[in-house]
């Protein structure tokens, strides 16, 4: 079989979507199927305007926080962790037993922390000047 390699910036839809299939599919074999599904924590303001929020999803018994925002005026009230309170309680609905998140901000890094979250790994100069750090969560049902 003839191959070419072929690098992008711009990858379709239909090639992403492909790949996810594929790889899915081995994953299913090889360990078992993920039962991956969304999960999103959102805040909203008076007016329903989001002004904090946590998207991610679990798969395999664990929850991965993929981003998690905080409006600059809610800072330092809690909300972040108002906001993993809930998405931890829906993760142990779903049967997860353990949280993961990263982060390269030292400042959400601390809030991990104070939320229950242990580092196990960190990746320097991720970006530059800074390290990207990885935190973990054992969740009690």
């Amino acid at each position: 079989m003839k191959t070419t390699l072929e690098t992008t910036a711009d990858p379709s839809p239909e090639d992403l979507a492909f790949l996810a299939e594929r790889l899915t599919a081995f994953n299913d074999g090889d360990v078992g199927p993920s039962g991956r599904k969304a999960l999103a924590v959102f805040v909203r303001d008076e007016e329903g305007a989001v002004v904090a929020g946590i998207s991610g999803y679990t798969a395999w018994d664990w929850l991965y926080v993929q981003w998690l925002w905080v409006d600059e005026r809610l800072r330092g009230q809690h909300t972040a962790g108002d906001m993993l309170d809930a998405a931890e309680r829906e993760a142990v609905k779903r049967g997860c037993r353990n949280a993961w998140i990263d982060t390269f901000n030292p400042t959400a890094a601390k809030v991990y922390e104070r939320q229950g979250y242990r580092r196990f790994g960190e990746l320097p100069d991720f970006p530059v000047g800074r390290s990207r750090i990885f935190l973990q969560k054992k969740l009690v049902a």
